[in-house]
């Protein structure tokens, strides 16, 4: 599908490569499915290859199984948007409570909620990562700045504040830091407003560097890395994802037509050798998205997909 009208022609050149495509299971026209993860395998709660997903809007977390079965897992008062497993099992996630005051929220395995913090000096709280086993770093997407999430104290405080984590103005609506993930020695987070990639330097006091401009001229939402750095990043209103090198190198992987209209976010397979429908889960990437809620295709809003994709190469960890 070619881009909406209006939007910068950034991947027209990219060369193509699709990888092969299944849709899991859909939901209903205006869902906006926000992000996602996959326990490890052998969890005991989840068969392996259940992905949990965000269905933003209603604050709700969905199971689902590899065959594609969806189940209401937890139900969060307010908007529900990233979501990172703890190391034993447990759901951190990021997003808003009734009263619309930004929050973190600890949901069991048993899909009991609890709000972990509320942090009121936070704008608009998306994408969250592990930094290590008990601290997340997680984007402010209108503050321009990541948070420090200590799941044990708890506590909430800023990581980093940049202008290159923020909006180039107030007034847009659309997000600016979003995504985030480690890999290495290196942050790397996406400027969805100002179309960049950024990577920030991390020393081994877990501490932050000056960021620096990974890639202009992408729009990625959020994303995830394979164990050889290949960012494999959701393109939200490009609709699409797109796979990008060590070297910066971008290939686009999935396009409209393999049901990835509005994809907002990626996340790995995490089970060692069990394979489904011909495919070992390991080195399938899910794909979640809005069906184009937020910028319509000429078709209009189609229903919200998980897609997977086989991309032949392995995840790499997130701790």
């Amino acid at each position: 599908m070619e881009n909406s009208p209006g939007l910068p022609p950034i991947y027209v050149e990219m060369q193509i490569e699709l990888a092969p495509a299944k849709i899991i299971t859909s939901f209903p026209v205006n869902t906006f499915l926000e992000n996602l993860a996959i326990p490890p395998a052998g969890y005991a709660y989840a068969p392996d290859g259940t992905i949990f997903v965000t269905n933003h809007e209603v604050g709700k977390i969905v199971r689902i199984t590899p065959d594609g079965n969806q189940q209401i897992h937890a139900t969060v008062e307010g908007k529900v948007s990233g979501l990172a497993f703890t190391t034993n099992g447990d759901l951190v996630a990021t997003g808003w409570n009734a009263d619309s005051i930004p929050v973190i929220s600890l949901v069991k395995s048993d899909g009991a909620v609890k709000t972990l913090l509320t942090l009121p000096d936070a704008i608009f709280l998306n994408g969250i990562t592990p930094l290590s086993s008990t601290q997340y770093l997680t984007a402010d997407s209108y503050r321009g700045a990541i948070w420090l999430i200590d799941v044990t104290k708890p506590s909430g405080s800023i990581w980093l504040e940049h202008p290159m984590l923020a909006r180039s103005s107030s007034e847009n609506v659309t997000p600016a830091a979003n995504g985030l993930k480690r890999f290495g020695d290196f942050l790397y987070v996406s400027n969805t407003e100002k179309m960049l990639l950024l990577r920030i330097p991390v020393d081994s006091t877990d501490k932050p560097g000056e960021p620096e401009i990974f890639v202009e001229q992408t729009n990625i939402d959020d994303f995830a890395f394979d164990v050889e750095g290949n960012l494999y990043g959701a393109t939200h209103i490009y609709n699409s994802v797109v796979r990008i090198a060590p070297d910066r190198n971008t290939t686009i992987i999935a396009q409209a037509e393999q049901g990835v209209i509005g994809s907002t976010a990626v996340a790995f397979g995490q089970t060692e050798s069990d394979v489904y429908d011909g495919l070992r889960l390991r080195t399938a990437i899910y794909v979640v998205t809005n069906g184009g809620m937020f910028l319509p295709p000429p078709t209009g809003v189609v229903p919200a997909n998980v897609v997977r994709l086989e991309v032949g190469k392995a995840g790499y960890p997130l701790i």
